[in-house]
């Protein structure tokens, strides 16, 4: 039997809302600000998604086998090269996307944090 069941991803960012505006455009969904420092994003199937304000937030490195990427999130999308284009010109940045023949792409959000793009 669990103990408890998952109510939110949180991903901790210098601007919660930046951060939240950047993947509302990814997802869908519309953002709920609880205030300056808690974003939620809502209307998107699944668990939630947050952006917490740190102020002295320290991207993850990638790849970095010294450092921990601390954790990315794996985005589902039907054609890898559209979609690509969109989170880049929405302000992500390619980390590891040299691989075209692989099912997934890697990239760092606005805040750095990073997420794959992976095919269905």
């Amino acid at each position: 039997m669990a103990i408890a069941t998952l109510g939110a991803i949180v991903l901790d960012c210098p601007d919660p809302g930046a951060l939240g505006r950047f993947y509302a455009q990814v997802l869908g969904g519309e953002l709920e600000f609880d205030s300056d420092s808690w974003v939620e994003l809502k209307g998107v199937p699944g668990t939630t998604l947050a952006f917490q304000a740190a102020p002295g937030h320290v991207p993850p490195k990638w790849p970095a086998p010294d450092d921990s990427q601390q954790a990315h999130l794996d985005l589902t999308v039907e054609d890898l090269d559209a979609a690509e284009k969109e989170v880049l010109a929405l302000g992500a940045t390619p980390l590891d996307v040299a691989d075209r023949d692989r099912s997934f792409r890697v990239y760092a959000d606005p805040a750095g944090h990073p997420f794959c793009l992976c095919a269905c």
